[in-house]
């Protein structure tokens, strides 16, 4: 959002696949507070009322996102949105899609290993910030950069769930790890491999656990921290 100077609050958010992953970041950009999403998945849109290809998952996330009960198909979807986020298949967005997006449209083409549109394509179409699961492209979002870190936390204070709070502090644990002065269109993530990650997730999830009545240890921060670097130490000895 730093870089497109929008608050994301007023942003309008498209997600393609209403999977496991789709549900999930859905849920966790609902608890950021996003003004609104939308999903989709083979039929178009996911809207209260419908009765294609629905099943209880569908229906439950029909009840909390799309609040004016759009209809319709992705196209449909994306116009005057302000995010894309694709956990779906391959080149199922077009340059007209994202032309068809407001201002400085931020993709997030997750599909592996084609995206669900090239990158320079949707830059050309133009897209302010795009990301993919491929490491050959810039902004590679992938999962590596959380669960290593989020399980940590969790485990050393022996957490009882994983709470939507805890993966919102990984989220931002990642974002803030970025400096001011290095934050640019083509460097909004660190790397999967920066040693810094897995420490500042670990400390943000179990500081999470701990608020949120979660946690069964109270356990000091900065020991966590350098305990999990030790274990990155570790690990990356062994690939040595």
């Amino acid at each position: 959002m730093k870089i497109v100077k929008k608050n994301i609050e007023d942003l309008t958010v498209v997600i393609n696949g209403s999977g496991a992953a789709g549900t999930a970041i859905a849920k966790i950009f609902l608890k950021a507070g996003f003004g609104d999403i939308l999903m989709c998945d083979r039929s178009g849109i996911i809207y209260r009322g419908r009765t294609s290809g629905m099943n209880w998952a569908k229906e439950e996330l029909a009840q909390i996102t799309n609040r004016e009960n759009r209809q319709g198909t992705l196209a449909d979807a994306l116009k005057d949105s302000d995010v894309f986020i694709g956990v779906s298949s391959a080149k199922i967005v077009s340059k007209e899609m994202v032309k068809s997006m407001k201002k400085d449209p931020i993709i997030f083409a997750m599909a592996n290993p084609v995206p669900e549109i090239d990158p320079a394509e949707a830059k050309e179409a133009g897209a302010r910030v795009v990301g993919t699961g491929r490491s050959d492209y810039p902004n590679q979002i992938n999962n590596v950069l959380a669960f290593p870190g989020v399980f940590r936390g969790a485990l050393d204070v022996r957490a009882t769930q994983i709470n939507e709070e805890m993966k919102l502090a990984a989220a931002h644990a990642l974002a803030e790890l970025i400096d001011e002065n290095e934050l640019s269109e083509d460097y909004i993530i660190p790397k999967p491999f920066d040693p810094r990650v897995a420490p500042a997730v670990a400390k943000a999830v179990a500081k999470a656990a701990m608020e949120t009545g979660v946690a069964r240890l109270k356990v000091d921060l900065q020991e966590i921290v350098r305990n999990t670097e030790e274990l990155v130490k570790k690990a990356n000895a062994n690939f040595k």
